[in-house]
């Protein structure tokens, strides 16, 4: 019997103790809406663990609670950030002995897909967006722009591998050979993850970690997902008609916070999706 299966049985058999004992068969299933872009700080709208760790205590407080249900919906992002919120779910899960199902709606790639990984169950769309199993690094180059200004660049540094890559210089063969080595390093802990979450389910004749994506439908074939379904009719449908689904949320911030968001912060969201067609 697989470890999702034993789960799945120990929370059936848990609900169906709870229901005997308090003579209430209406399941209330936290389902926690992760959303965004991720990314450090305080980027306006931002997916990072400083802003859902709250959210994700408050949903494994559900004691009675089956299992724990997740919506993600991200293009990606902060490597760092990904595998905390990944992490703390994980181990929230672990401590309360809690089975996670994620749904993933329009894109789950790059970050999202690593945050989705945190789920004993993956489901999707057909039509959504998985996988993007790989790391991207994107800039900008103002050389030439520089000598037609009559601009001097002057940067000094202490230790030859302080600038990692100037925007305002010509890229050296040694930067390029120590961005190249970062990426790959970042790309082999992903494909690590993926891995480590998915084990066999993934089809090993199939290219999955080259920064492919992948529709919902493809996503299950490939085992990067486990099925099709949306949240709510998935959750009903195994633990019947009466089940309430209690939403949990980042907060928005009032008004204001959201007009001043930074120009540069929402334009580099806006980017993200657009990879996605978005």
């Amino acid at each position: 019997m697989s470890v999702i299966e034993t789960l799945r049985k120990q929370a059936a058999a848990g609900f169906e103790a709870v229901k005997k004992l308090l003579g209430d068969d209406a399941a209330v299933i936290p389902l926690v809406r992760l959303e965004g872009m991720i990314a450090a700080g305080g980027r306006q709208g931002a997916l990072n663990l400083v802003r859902v760790e709250k959210l994700l205590d408050k949903a494994f407080t559900f004691e009675r609670a089956p299992v724990i249900a997740i919506a993600v919906n991200s293009p990606g992002g902060s490597p760092v950030q990904s595998r905390l919120i990944h992490d703390r779910i994980r181990a929230l899960a672990a401590e309360k002995e809690k089975p996670v199902l994620v749904f993933c709606e329009d894109v789950a790639a790059s970050g999202g897909y690593m945050i989705a990984c945190a789920g004993d169950e993956i489901f999707a769309d057909p039509s959504s967006i998985v996988g993007s199993v790989g790391v991207i690094s994107a800039s900008f180059g103002f050389t030439e722009v520089m000598s037609k200004l009559g601009v001097e660049r002057r940067v000094k540094t202490a230790g030859k591998s302080k600038v990692l890559t100037d925007p305002f210089a010509a890229e050296t063969d040694e930067q390029k050979a120590r961005m190249e080595r970062l990426l790959d390093s970042l790309h082999a802990q992903f494909i690590a993850l993926v891995k480590a979450r998915r084990g066999e389910k993934l089809d090993s004749e199939q290219e999955l970690f080259d920064g492919s994506i992948f529709t919902g439908e493809e996503g299950v074939a490939a085992g990067l997902i486990d099925g099709l379904a949306e949240a709510r009719s998935e959750l009903r449908k195994r633990f019947g008609e009466k089940t309430r689904i209690r939403i949990l949320a980042p907060a928005k911030g009032g008004l204001l916070a959201r007009v001043a968001g930074a120009t540069a912060d929402v334009l580099e969201s806006r980017l993200a999706w657009a990879r996605f067609g978005l």
